[in-house]
């Protein structure tokens, strides 16, 4: 079973940029599709990009346009880069696979304040 560990969190400015990796323990390139979620303080897990082989990606409304979902197959790795981060961006980022998942890993805090 694969496991994934996220990086590349932090703080930033509203406005900044971040750019987060999903290394993976194996090889993905039988993966058809790889996603980046998020949970806010007091929220539930999200879905905020998905790639999956073949077809376009896809975002959330609320980071469409700003972020970009991308993979490099061999690197074993996801990534996502996150342009013009606003607040609303605060949360842990986690990647995962499928469906169907695996557990999840530790994510990646991304903190987005002035």
């Amino acid at each position: 079973q694969v496991q994934f560990v996220e990086s590349g969190g932090g703080l930033v400015q509203p406005g900044g940029s971040l750019r987060l990796s999903c290394t993976a323990s194996g090889s993905i390139s039988s993966i058809t599709t790889m996603a980046w979620f998020r949970q806010a303080p007091g929220k539930e897990r999200e879905v905020v990009a998905i790639i999956t082989v073949g077809d376009t990606p896809i975002y959330v409304d609320a980071v469409k346009g700003r972020f970009t979902i991308s993979r490099d197959n061999a690197k074993n790795t996801l990534y996502l880069e996150m342009n013009a981060l606003k607040r609303e961006d605060t949360a842990v980022y986690y990647c995962n696979k499928g469906p169907p998942r695996v557990p999840w890993g530790q994510g990646t805090q991304v903190t987005v304040s002035s």
